[in-house]
């Protein structure tokens, strides 16, 4: 089996880890913080919107089952790419939507992709989602991992904005 990562930003990352987690291909999902310029930096500190960080997940993926193109493309429908100072219900820099590439042919993809998103005309704002080379990735605190699983009622309230998004702008693309 392959394996690379994948590392997406696009809001709490409570709400990001679902969507990835339940396709084929993927090995694991994990929170966590980068593109800050502080180490090991905590929930509180991300919080404090000193650290530079953004709450993202980290996806490792086998790309023999899944590419990275079909991430991206799932992360377009996950996170309002036009909203470049938070996502939702979740205001600030620690919020907002990134892209961050592991490597050139990424860059490439998401590059591509992004175009393509643009010139779909799907969104009537602009496309502001940055890419970005990544960075250091930092898991966050273990009560973070996984939340759709140990709070369901509450992920679910969490996620109604965002099927909300979904419905509007992807209609029957929708991942689930």
């Amino acid at each position: 089996m392959s394996e690379e990562t994948a590392i997406f930003a696009g809001g709490c990352f409570w709400c990001m880890v679902e969507p990835f987690e339940t396709m084929p291909g993927i090995i694991k999902v994990r929170s966590g913080y980068t593109g800050g310029h502080v180490a090991n930096p905590t929930y509180e500190e991300v919080c404090s919107h000193t650290t530079g960080h953004t709450e993202a997940v980290k996806i490792w993926f086998d790309p023999d089952v899944i590419s990275y193109k079909e991430l991206v493309e799932l992360y377009w429908q996950v996170a309002d790419p036009t909203d470049a100072t938070g996502q939702f219900q979740d205001r600030g820099d620690s919020y907002r939507p990134v892209i961050f590439v592991n490597s050139p042919q990424q860059r490439e993809i998401a590059e591509a992709s992004k175009k393509a998103l643009e010139e779909s005309g799907r969104f009537d704002a602009p496309i502001v989602t940055k890419i970005e080379d990544a960075k250091p990735f930092y898991e966050a605190e273990e009560y973070h991992q996984d939340f759709y699983k140990k709070d369901p009622l509450r992920e679910a309230m969490m996620m109604v904005p965002r099927k909300q998004y979904q419905k509007k702008y992807w209609g029957d693309k929708q991942y689930d």
